[in-house]
């Protein structure tokens, strides 16, 4: 038996907060094309089939191409993305796995080649963001529409 709570229903306060964490990233120095790269590799470590699809819907709706989505899993095999996407990718596999990776200093000076100290603040919070939301949907079931 697989457990399923509505936590939109139950605690829409605290869903109301996570959501303006989101109004946030909407409007930060974080592009939409490389903001849904994040959260789409944070879902994919994180194994949150809902919002993997959730996003990657989102990202072919604003134009990202199909084969550069299908590569993201082997980021750092393909050659379909820019340094800058790379070293953000590289980011975002360190806070999510932080437990593990404690954030190294090498991966964070490689973002200051790329991204103003306000860009990298912003990039850790759209990883942090998501993260939140990924925990949130596989703790308590929230199946992807096609699952």
């Amino acid at each position: 038996m697989t457990l399923r709570i509505d936590y939109r229903t139950i605690a829409p306060e605290a869903i109301a907060t996570l959501s303006q964490m989101n109004d946030y990233i909407s409007n930060s120095s974080i592009d939409s094309t490389l903001r849904y790269l994040i959260e789409i590799r944070t879902s994919q470590i994180n194994g949150c089939s809902y919002c993997i699809q959730v996003h990657r819907a989102q990202a072919l709706g604003i134009g990202e191409d199909d084969k550069r989505l299908d590569a993201l899993e082997r980021w750092r095999e393909s050659s379909l993305f820019s340094n800058r996407e790379r070293t953000a990718l590289a980011w975002t596999d360190s806070v999510t796995l932080i437990a593990e990776s404690h954030a190294p200093q090498d991966v964070f000076a490689a973002l200051r080649g790329h991204f103003s100290d306000k860009q990298i603040v912003d990039l850790t919070m759209v990883i942090m963001s998501m993260n939140s939301w990924n925990r949130l949907a596989i703790s308590f079931g929230r199946k992807a529409p096609n699952a």
